[in-house]
């Protein structure tokens, strides 16, 4: 892939992540600078197409970005994000509020995840098989999840979840970060979303995981910055597992 390319690749999926509707060359031209024609930006579309990082759901549409194409931005494109000192703090004064209102840290995390990522988060601890969760409605609001069937996959889904995150987080070191896109995901139910996966274990010896699961166009970086910044302000000796359910 040369770099004309994967600018394309990279403009796609940030405005597919915006938009949820396929991207045509005109708006790859007009507003995301890149430095060839419409016509050339055209043919590249069609090479990556062929080479199956873009797909085209209909013949007079746009094109998406394939389980292939987000796994490439994901591993070559894409630059860690961090959390802004202003989005830091902010997370950091909504947890002490929390706090103060409600003394199980499972729940008032579960409340800080979702306003903060405006999507389902869930949380709770795999030994004591305790969880909750905010945001649901969130969730549901996004197009890909519409439909009923997918509706009662995500809810199949966590019903189980003290389960298929234990076996998820056997598999994974501690404090490793995965990502899983499409068909990758580990649970076969929800193979239609993406997730971000990263077990940690407490210095009481309990095992916790933090986990996003979302749409295939979910702000990967955002995402995982997230994570990664409340495990740091939470610190590791208290018993949380969180769950994004994310766009």
């Amino acid at each position: 892939m040369n770099e004309r390319q994967e600018k394309i690749i990279a403009a796609v999926i940030e405005e597919y992540t915006t938009s949820a509707v396929p991207v045509g060359s005109k708006v790859l031209f007009e507003k995301y600078g890149i430095s060839a024609s419409p016509a050339t930006i055209r043919h590249d579309m069609s090479v990556l197409e062929e080479e199956g990082f873009l797909y085209q759901p209909h013949i007079s549409a746009g094109r998406i970005p394939t389980d292939t194409g987000y796994r490439y931005f994901v591993e070559s494109l894409m630059e860690d994000r961090e959390l802004s000192k202003r989005e830091q703090i902010a997370l950091q004064e909504e947890l002490l509020k929390l706090k103060a209102k409600n003394s199980r840290l499972s729940r008032t995390t579960a409340k800080l995840l979702s306003v903060a990522s405006k999507n389902l988060a869930i949380s709770g601890i795999l030994d004591k098989q305790e969880f909750h969760d905010f945001g649901m409605r969130d969730l549901l609001s996004e197009p890909e999840f519409q439909g009923l069937d997918e509706v009662c996959r995500i809810a199949e889904a966590l019903d189980y979840v003290d389960e298929m995150f234990e076996k998820i987080s056997k598999e994974m070191e501690v404090g490793e970060t995965k990502i899983f896109i499409g068909k990758e995901n580990p649970i076969d139910s929800i193979s239609n979303c993406s997730m971000i996966v990263s077990p940690y274990e407490l210095e009481n010896g309990e095992k916790g995981v933090l986990a996003l699961i979302g749409p295939k166009r979910m702000k990967y970086a955002k995402n995982k910055s997230l994570i990664e910044y409340i495990k740091k302000i939470l610190g590791s000796s208290l018993p949380i597992i969180i769950i994004f359910i994310s766009t």
